[in-house]
């Protein structure tokens, strides 16, 4: 791997992060819920008071998400963590603008505001997990206040003791292994499935997910997917599996993995790079951009057809940018997903039949994944498969090349189009979509917006060619 040069230092924006004690029982967590219901229909009923009379277009807004109570559920949440927060990312992520502009404020001010918890509980967390003395056992220095905190854990810097690993493949360690370390709140496993259930009965009662949301699929698919993130012995293996396939590809980074990590604890090798997200503050070039791009994209496209295996969570935080090395760093792969060979095959066949806009072939491909029921009528159809379509433009061969993907691009054309057609698709829609999609088309859009942050210009069509010319279709 290439060195990093001291020279060029690399400046990480900080969070203000606040602590407070993560609600750990499960009749705590449904006390916190019912004060917020509560606190959520009084700011309602405040709200109605203050417009009566007011006959302004803000008069005809939601009374529950107004200001006040969005602020409440900012900070309840931020202080919840757990099911609750990572349903509302993953709702947030989902389809671009398929919740109510209200709802999707409220979960993306959460994500930069979660709380970590405070030393006390900290430490009985480390404690559970590696044993009392874990702290002069394992570790030369440990930061007690993380440097990162999201739905179910919280990263510190630390430095682990060279003594304390025998698969360490660099012997320079007498200053300690940089590492960064992931702890999980307490009971957070314990409490998926009470936390959904109260935010499904919250959501439902205010009635403002639309009915083709299918929310009940939708927490299904968090639920189970939830349940795997939990399990950081699983994050290991996948990062460790993630290893192997881009060994020797010197374009990304995958931080070596302690052998001693639990399904609470996960200790990583710490790296330096920057959130991809941050390439303003980088003053990153053009060409910097676009290669970024280009490279998370062709990823992307591997995982899916020759890894058959996807880190799935898009946020342009799990992806890390060191100029010294320029290399790209991925971090998180507690949200990775392992697809069905036959799964694949179809699903392909079905983006083949997008970009190359055979609108029938787009239609028999979605009726065997389960896109459509048969049943549907033509308005659904049209905005199914024109959706489709318009999703597969990059690789098209009649798509101009480089693709550019910035603002006032074709894929912000695009993209204006695709959103017109959700309003559509949640009216008509008689199905949810195929399980497995959830995820897949998460991370897909993901790339896109990605590319789309960082005003880069690709060239799709050729990484399409590159990747998708080598799959090789089980024959029937």
């Amino acid at each position: 791997m290439p060195s990093p040069n001291p020279s060029t230092p690399i400046v990480i924006p900080h969070r203000t992060l606040q602590s407070s004690r993560v609600p750990s029982s499960r009749i705590g967590r449904l006390f916190h819920y019912g004060g917020l219901a509560a606190s959520l229909g009084y700011g309602a009923a405040v709200e109605l008071a203050r417009r009566t009379g007011n006959n302004s277009d803000e008069s005809r807004g939601s009374l529950i998400m107004n200001e006040a109570n969005i602020r409440r559920l900012v900070s309840k949440l931020s202080q919840m963590r757990g099911a609750a927060l990572k349903l509302g990312q993953f709702l947030s992520i989902q389809d671009t603008h398929l919740l109510p502009p209200d709802i999707d404020a409220i979960f993306r001010r959460v994500q930069d505001s979660a709380h970590y918890m405070p030393d006390s509980q900290l430490n009985q967390s480390l404690s559970s997990e590696l044993g009392k003395d874990w702290e002069t056992k394992y570790f030369s220095s440990f930061d007690h206040i993380p440097f990162a905190a999201a739905s179910i854990g919280q990263v510190h810097s630390a430095s682990l003791l060279s003594h304390a690993t025998s698969t360490y493949p660099i012997t320079n360690t007498s200053t300690g292994i940089p590492v960064a370390v992931k702890v999980q709140f307490p009971n957070i496993s314990n409490s998926i499935d009470s936390d959904l259930s109260y935010v499904r009965m919250l959501l439902t009662a205010s009635k403002i997910l639309p009915k083709g949301m299918f929310l009940e699929r939708t927490v299904e698919v968090m639920r189970s997917e939830l349940a795997d993130e939990c399990l950081y012995t699983r994050e290991a293996s996948f990062l460790k599996m993630f290893g192997e396939f881009l060994k020797g590809d010197n374009r990304f980074k995958v931080p070596w993995v302690w052998e001693g990590s639990t399904d609470g604890v996960l200790v990583m090798e710490r790296v330096e790079g920057i959130s991809v997200g941050e390439a303003k503050k980088m003053e990153l070039k053009q060409e910097d951009r676009d290669d970024i791009a280009a490279r998370i994209i062709e990823l992307c496209l591997k995982e899916l057809f020759q890894f058959r295996v996807m880190q799935t969570d898009p946020n342009w935080t799990n992806f890390l940018w060191n100029p010294n090395t320029r290399q790209i760093e991925l971090v998180d792969f507690g949200a990775t997903r392992s697809y069905d060979k036959g799964f694949i095959d179809n699903w392909l066949r079905l983006l083949q039949a997008a970009a190359s806009e055979d609108r029938d072939a787009c239609k028999e491909w979605s009726l065997k994944l389960g896109y459509l029921t048969g049943e549907e009528n033509d308005t659904m159809l049209d905005a199914h498969i024109t959706s489709m379509s318009l999703l597969a433009s990059p690789f098209k061969s009649s798509t101009p090349q480089p693709f550019a993907f910035g603002p006032d691009s074709k894929w912000a054309e695009i993209t204006k189009q695709i959103r017109s057609f959700i309003p559509v698709m949640l009216q008509h829609r008689l199905t949810p979509p195929p399980r497995e999609t959830y995820s897949l088309n998460r991370k897909l859009s993901g790339a896109f917006l990605l590319a789309a942050r960082l005003d880069a210009t690709v060239d799709t069509k050729a990484i399409w060619d590159k990747v998708v010319s080598q799959y090789q279709f089980d024959t029937e």
